[in-house]
């Protein structure tokens, strides 16, 4: 599993202040937090301070799982994903089958088990969890009472988040709520009002992605794309699952090589979706900066 794809922020945070959708650093609002694909940066942050528990599950969390988690006292929060509303969580952790649980600790996933088990198995698991976590130097927890909200009125308050601008902020909540199209008409909205808007140019490719792979059946997209292996549209949507799933370098690689076998439309499509995937990933980010030179030098 690769989470890398789900580090990179909404929007660049005013000093101070968290990162938007993320949780607070230093604590939780609950040991039990609703995790998504918009606010997962800021539960990849958590885990260096705490083992987080993932469960992605179908209908309904796991209450015994959560009822494990609260009894724990904060030696883990739990992070529970609603597999039909987050499919870039569903890619990045591979899940198969629901429930599927894992644990992030510093950052990096641990595959743990799938279905329901035994209240005294999932202790053991958490057991190894927490040897585990102090193995990699994560060994903090959370403030039971201060993430039940009982905060002491001499601790300081956190600093308040600048509020986003409107359009962005209804793209949000249409991503919160699963509304893909709704999020993709206020980004263009945005983008017609200011061309230069980074933020929503880059908001635009992420839920423009959202929105093709949420209904992809993995296994039969791979195999469409084995057997037409020169068609441009079987390999467009191998790459978003790829995207998607944090396998950055599989995805730019795979459509650089078919670029110069590809007819002119299909060129074109190559073109366009890299460039969405370039602001997805970030022009800082070095594999972007290599990718762009190898499209440059292909277009010229």
């Amino acid at each position: 599993m690769d989470l890398s794809a789900l580090t990179r922020p909404r929007r660049e945070p005013t000093p101070g202040a968290p990162a938007q959708g993320s949780v607070p650093k230093g604590g939780a609002p609950s040991l039990v937090v609703e995790g998504t694909d918009a606010n997962f940066s800021g539960i990849l942050e958590l885990s260096s301070k705490v083992p987080v528990i993932v469960e992605l599950y179908a209908g309904t969390p796991s209450a015994s799982l959560v009822s494990l988690i609260n009894e724990l006292g904060g030696r883990f929060v739990l992070a529970t994903v609603d597999t039909a509303a987050n499919p870039q969580l569903v890619a990045a952790f591979q899940a198969v089958a629901a429930p599927t649980v894992a644990a992030v600790i510093a950052g990096r996933p641990v595959a743990l088990y799938e279905g329901e088990m035994p209240v005294e198995q999932v202790q053991g698991v958490l057991d190894q969890v927490a040897q585990l976590a102090a193995q990699n130097g994560v060994t903090g927890s959370i403030d039971v009472a201060q993430a039940a909200g009982g905060v002491s009125g001499d601790q300081p308050a956190e600093a308040a988040e600048e509020p986003l601008p409107p359009l962005h902020q209804q793209a949000f909540d249409a991503i919160s709520e699963g509304d893909y199209d709704a999020a993709i008409t206020a980004y263009r909205t945005a983008l017609a009002q200011s061309p230069r808007d980074t933020l929503a140019s880059a908001g635009l490719a992420q839920v423009s992605l959202l929105k093709r792979v949420q209904h992809f059946d993995a296994g039969a997209v791979r195999t469409k794309a084995a057997e037409l292996s020169t068609e441009v549209a079987p390999q467009l949507d191998v790459a978003d699952l790829d995207v998607a799933g944090g396998h950055i370098d599989d995805a730019f690689t795979r459509l650089l090589e078919l670029y110069p076998s590809a007819d002119a439309a299909g060129r074109d499509s190559i073109r366009v979706r890299l460039l969405e995937y370039f602001e997805i990933v970030g022009a800082e980010d070095e594999r972007v900066a290599t990718a762009r030179r190898a499209l440059t030098t292909l277009l010229y």
